[in-house]
């Protein structure tokens, strides 16, 4: 009987074994089949190339040329975070709540996973880091290719359950391939760059940074804890929208980290019962420093990067938002930081003075100040959102209106930040058109670095560029060109006089009718004057009869020749700035005058870079003199008068240090109905425009006293300068108070003027004809 059972026994034994041989034999051909996908049925498996290069979506950044972090592009916000940097609270976070034994398997954890299987998973999840690492960054559980990446599906991937289990397979598989080619340190620097953490934070530097506003080098173990925590559910654990389920996640953490003795009992309590502490700011395509900088060197970059995949493999492409490049660019982040300080200074002001001046009326109104019927109604039937309404109702007018006048909540711009209320969309239009935007560039006229850009007073919600984008008319800061094409063709010599009086155009002009430009006081004075007082005070009729004697072709022909890109009009009107141009332009023309008659085209980018450092591309300013270097010295001279002439429409620049002990030129604009204010300032260094207007023509104030640019952008600029210049790290990098560098040889043509303008005696009737307009 003993003998039976024994004999019994050894064959179960023996069978046993030979199962056991068959089912190791079966695995191993099962993992071999998965690895090479026999008869298609298991889906491909990242190449070797792909795991010694393994692809995540990085966001590219635009650096500055101090080297601080700008902007980025990016789908997934994700920027890389060396080892090194890391906090060891980060390290010891994750692996006492991820993976305890991470430096003592090879890519399996054997007792986690026989502790799942035996408990049906009801134990937790028994994968590793390395496991969740080859999981996220081959996504091999996708069933579809995308541009991120391949598909890994197999014929049996229709099937759920088995689908599941070769995809567990493949990551095993990965995870020992990884730990075989990556040391530890590599592979957890891997996975916390991988890693989502909700908020479009992807990796631990940008989740530092959104969640806590820290670098990953300063998180607390708390913070720490909190992150680490996220990662197991990042909507569910999203500290924001579930503080609670969050805190108790975090708590967790923290005792694991107790357990493996990362925190002693002690802090552990005390830690626990303390707030998450969040410091929240999301990063996203509406925020940053300079977000319309940003979106216009993106319409160049797109450009650049076509350019760079027409000679590279198809696998080897560059991707602006995932690709991780590194855009070096010759913006100055305190510049930067100060333009953006002193334009929302300056239009929180303006926009004050606006509605105040408007109390109680609609501010769209014709050229003779009365209000335009009907306008909100004429600029909604403008919009997208009217035309889809209308295809939506079948042109059903009554019905699209009731929709435009029904109240809704939404989230509108203020001064005072973002405002929840309620509004129709026909309101929300009324509400919009009475704010003023801008436009405001400065750049360095030697080198053609643009050093500061900021397109309007919020990208959120205005998106529109006023800085290249934008064209409105200049007013007279257009007039610097008429003077500086009357001084190179002869017309006028700057030692001699010229005589504010009417100047009529007519049909012998191009013109239709009869026209006499009117100054800004609505009358003449008769007086003789210099060259230089007459441009400091921007009389009007001095600009005329300049383009009287000039035509309008070659003043157009010299705007263009020094940097104006746009098609201007050829027309007598042009003397007053009446062809649009944008802020860019203005900029770099000036620029020539500054740069000794040398145009310099305006750069934003300075060299691109890979993820890896390798430079793909450097950029070079070109320039070309365009321009005698005397011209442009005088035209330095001719724009200091603004500030200098008595009466001069920048004297209100000595209000502000950036005009003490300084050469510091200008000219105001000012357009028809105050439709559009300008400021122009140039010094040896730097050369700025900007622009303050409605985004609608029809909106305005209705004086010259608010609406003129010495009061509509001068004070921006003013502000700006004042701030560069007490900056003493600006100072040394070069940016300080220089005379305008005189060129060899060049000489004003006279020691004095033949008629001094602080000494201008006002004739009480009108000079005899004969005298003409030039003395």
């Amino acid at each position: 009987m003993i003998q039976l059972q024994a004999g019994k026994y050894k064959q179960v034994i023996s069978r046993l074994w030979k199962l056991s041989i068959i089912g190791f034999i079966a695995f191993i051909l099962y993992i071999i089949a998965v690895q090479y996908n026999f008869l298609w049925l298991f889906g491909g498996m990242p190449s070797l190339q792909e795991l010694e290069n393994p692809k995540s979506q990085i966001a590219s950044v635009l650096i500055s040329e101090d080297g601080v972090e700008l902007e980025k592009y990016f789908r997934e916000n994700r920027s890389p975070v060396e080892y090194e940097e890391l906090s060891p609270n980060i390290i010891n976070a994750l692996v006492s709540t991820e993976d305890a034994r991470f430096t003592q398997h090879s890519g399996i954890d054997l007792r986690s996973t026989f502790r799942v299987i035996s408990h049906f998973g009801r134990a937790g999840g028994g994968s590793t880091l390395s496991q969740q690492l080859a999981k996220n960054l081959f996504d091999t559980r996708r069933l579809d290719p995308t541009e991120d990446g391949p598909s890994y599906k197999g014929l049996l991937a229709k099937i759920p359950l088995v689908r599941t289990v070769i995809a567990k397979t493949k990551e095993w598989i990965l995870a020992i391939r990884l730990e075989s080619r990556y040391t530890k340190q590599e592979i957890l620097k891997m996975y916390l760059n991988e890693v989502e953490f909700g908020n479009n934070a992807y990796g631990i530097r940008v989740a530092c940074k959104t969640y806590f506003g820290k670098n990953v080098g300063n998180v607390s173990v708390k913070e720490a804890a909190t992150l680490v925590g996220m990662l197991q559910n990042p909507s569910l654990y999203d500290p924001r929208r579930h503080p609670e389920k969050c805190t108790i996640r975090r708590n967790v953490v923290l005792s694991q980290m107790n357990k493996y003795e990362h925190l002693s009992e002690e802090e552990m309590l005390a830690l626990q019962d303390e707030s998450l502490g969040l410091k929240f700011k999301v990063e996203n395509q509406n925020t940053g420093q300079a977000p319309y900088l940003r979106e216009a060197v993106k319409r160049q970059l797109q450009e650049i990067i076509a350019d760079l995949n027409s000679t590279r493999d198809e696998g080897d492409k560059l991707n602006l938002y995932t690709s991780g490049l590194k855009i070096y660019t010759t913006i100055d982040s305190r510049m930067q930081a100060y333009a953006q300080a002193s334009l929302d200074d300056h239009m929180r002001n303006q926009q004050k003075l606006f509605y105040a001046h408007w109390k109680g009326r609609n501010p769209w109104v014709n050229e003779k100040m009365q209000e335009i019927k009907g306008f909100l109604k004429d600029a909604m039937k403008r919009t997208q959102r009217y035309k889809a309404l209308m295809e939506e109702f079948d042109g059903d007018e009554e019905a699209v209106w009731k929709v435009l006048k029904t109240p809704v909540k939404m989230t509108v711009f203020s001064w005072q930040g973002d405002r929840d209320t309620t509004l129709s969309p026909l309101d929300s239009m009324s509400y919009y058109k009475r704010i003023l935007n801008c436009g405001f560039m400065a750049m360095n006229p030697n080198d053609g670095h643009i050093k500061a850009w900021v397109g309007g007073i919020n990208f959120k919600y205005f998106k529109f560029d006023h800085v290249k984008q934008s064209k409105r008319q200049p007013g007279s800061t257009f007039k610097p060109f008429v003077y500086a094409t009357a001084l190179e063709n002869d017309v006028v010599n700057l030692c001699g006089s010229v005589v504010d009086e009417p100047v009529t155009f007519g049909p012998e002009d191009g013109i239709d009718r009869t026209w006499t430009p009117q100054n800004s006081t609505g009358s003449y004075s008769y007086a003789s004057m210099s060259l230089r007082h007459a441009m400091g005070l921007s009389i009007n009729s001095v600009s005329a009869g300049l383009m009287k004697l000039l035509g309008p072709k070659k003043v157009a022909e010299f705007a263009n020749r020094v940097g104006i890109q746009s098609t201007l009009m050829e027309v007598p009107a042009l003397c007053l700035g009446a062809s649009e141009v944008s802020v860019y332009e203005q900029v770099a023309a000036y620029s020539t005058f500054i740069n000794q008659g040398y145009r310099i085209e305006p750069i934003m980018i300075l060299r691109i870079e890979d993820k890896n450092g390798n430079e793909l591309r450097r950029f070079e300013t070109t320039t070309k003199q365009v321009i005698s270097a005397d011209l442009a010295y005088k035209m330095t001279y001719m724009l200091k008068g603004a500030v200098q002439e008595s009466g001069g429409t920048a004297q209100g620049l000595n209000r502000y240090n950036c005009a003490q002990g300084n050469d510091i030129g200008a000219k105001t604009g000012t357009t028809s109905n105050y439709s559009d204010g300008w400021f122009m300032g140039v010094t040896q260094n730097l050369v700025a425009g900007v622009w303050v207007g409605g985004d609608d023509r029809s909106i305005h104030f209705r004086s010259l006293a608010l609406g003129q640019g010495a009061k509509m952008a001068m004070p921006a600029y003013a502000n700006f300068m004042d701030k560069v210049y007490a900056d003493q790290t600006l100072a040394i990098a070069g940016f300080k108070k220089e005379p305008f560098k005189k060129p060899d040889g060049a000489d004003l043509g006279c020691n004095t003027y033949t008629v001094d303008s602080t000494q201008v005696q006002v004739p009480t009737a009108k000079p005899k004809e004969e005298e003409g307009f030039l003395k």
